[in-house]
C-alpha cells in the first residue's frame, strides 16, 4: 500500500484553530465586517437612546452630555459607532447591487468590496476631523 493511504484522516467538525490557517477574500473581509458593525449598532442602539432621550429632557442634562461627550474615550467610541454605521451602509448598497445580480464575478466584487473599505474609512476618517476639532 502506498503511504498515503495508511495516512489517518481527521474527519469532523472544524475547529476555530483550523480556521486560522485561511486567508479569506478582501470580499469575505468586507462581508464579516458588515455582520460585527451590524452586531456593534444594535447593541449600542439602547445607550444611544438612552443618551439621546436623556438630552431631549432639559438644558441642564443636555450641557451635561455635552460635557460627556468631549472626553476623548467617548469620541473614540463615537467614531467606532459612526464607522460602524457608514460601512454598514456602504457594504449594505453593495450587497444590495449583488441582489439584482450586479457585480457577482470575481473581479467586480474585489473592486466593490475596496470601494466600501475606502469609501467608509475615508469618510470615517472626515468624521474623525470634524469630531476631534481640526476644522
Amino acid at each position: 500500500m502506498s503511504e498515503v493511504s495508511n495516512k489517518k484522516r481527521r474527519y469532523g467538525v472544524m475547529r476555530l484553530v483550523d480556521a486560522t490557517g485561511y486567508r479569506l477574500p478582501l470580499a469575505g473581509v468586507v462581508s464579516i465586517l458588515h455582520r460585527i458593525s451590524g452586531i456593534f449598532m444594535f447593541a449600542l442602539l439602547p445607550f444611544v437612546l438612552y443618551l439621546l432621550d436623556r438630552s431631549l429632557q432639559s438644558e441642564m442634562t443636555f450641557a451635561m452630555l455635552h460635557f460627556f461627550v468631549a472626553q476623548p474615550i467617548v469620541k473614540l467610541i463615537l467614531l467606532a459607532l459612526v464607522w460602524s454605521y457608514l460601512h454598514h451602509f456602504c457594504a449594505g448598497l453593495r450587497h444590495l447591487m449583488m441582489d439584482f445580480h450586479y457585480g457577482l464575478d470575481k473581479d467586480s466584487a474585489r473592486q466593490s468590496a475596496v470601494t466600501v473599505l475606502i469609501v467608509s474609512l475615508g469618510l470615517t476618517a472626515l468624521v474623525g476631523l470634524k469630531l476631534f476639532g481640526v476644522f
